[in-house]
Parts: C-alpha cells; sequence; structure tokens
C-alpha cells in the first residue's frame, strides 16, 4: 500500500524534537561564518509561521530577520538557515491548502522575502503568483539578471 504524502498543514504542525538550540560545529562555522562556541536554533515550523503571520499588509520581512528574531528568542547566536528556510516553505505551503479551501485569513508568506529582496520562487504560485500578491499591495517588482526582487524592500521592512 502506498503511504499518502503528509500534507503541508500536517508538516507545520509537526514540531519533532524542536526548538533546540545546539553548538556550532567547525563544518556549521565555516559554512554560516559563525565561530565555534556559537550556538544555532532550529525552531518549530509554527514559530516560523507565526513570524511570518505577523507581517502587516505592505510591509515585508526577510528570512534572516526571521532568523534573528527566532536567534533572540531562544537566547542562541544565530536562527538555522536551513530549517528557517524549509519551515518558511512549509508555513507558504499550509497557507496556499487554506486559501484552496477558502480561507481568508492565512499566512501572508509572500511578503517573506530571501536576502537582498528576493521573491522566493519555490512558494506556491512561484514567480508570477507572488509578484501579482506583492504587486497588489503597492510593491514593485523586477527581474535582475535571473533573480526577481522587490524594489526598495528595505523601506517596507518590519522593525525587529
Amino acid at each position: 500500500m502506498v503511504k499518502k504524502p503528509k500534507s503541508w498543514r500536517e508538516k507545520l504542525a509537526e514540531s519533532k524534537d524542536f526548538p533546540r538550540v545546539e553548538k556550532i560545529t567547525p563544518k556549521m562555522a565555516g559554512r554560516w561564518g559563525a565561530k565555534l562556541g556559537d550556538t544555532v536554533v532550529i525552531p518549530t515550523p509554527k514559530e516560523v509561521d507565526k513570524i511570518m503571520k505577523n507581517v502587516p499588509q505592505g510591509r515585508l520581512i526577510t528570512i534572516n530577520q526571521i532568523r534573528e528574531i527566532v536567534a533572540k528568542k531562544h537566547k542562541a547566536t544565530i536562527g538555522c538557515p536551513i530549517t528557517c528556510g524549509i519551515f518558511a516553505r512549509i508555513a507558504a505551503g499550509a497557507a496556499d491548502e487554506d486559501a484552496k479551501e477558502g480561507k481568508k485569513n492565512i499566512t501572508p508568506y509572500w511578503r517573506t522575502l530571501k536576502a537582498g529582496g528576493e521573491i522566493n520562487e519555490k512558494y506556491p504560485g512561484g514567480i508570477e503568483g507572488q509578484k501579482k500578491l506583492l504587486e497588489k499591495e503597492g510593491h514593485k517588482v523586477i527581474q535582475k539578471g535571473k533573480k526577481w526582487v522587490v524594489v526598495d524592500f528595505e523601506k517596507y521592512l518590519v522593525r525587529l
């Protein structure tokens, strides 16, 4: 019997053994520009979703800001760049499932950008879907090389 894949909402609800704060390993230190003795927090998917949910219309947040928020909350040096990105994608997928069921109060995932104001092509609707949603909120989105970015995104970032 083929096992049915988990929905995005089921993935969002999973917390496994997170949140968890760990010491930075030498491999992590080199990859993330951290120092040995620093700590990294692996948050829960719901923590990332909650931060994304609180970004008001017309405002934006970057995944790096989310990492800063979870690091501060858990008294860690940094928020894990890998899991924070994965959990933001899970939150976006869960929001899309909610929207498809007609729910109105969904996580506004399109307001969460990558570093440098770049749109996340892995979010539901891809570049075009997010571009439409961002433009509807008054943002201008342009292509820079292979990337799509929000013009002057820094002006619209939420304050930490």
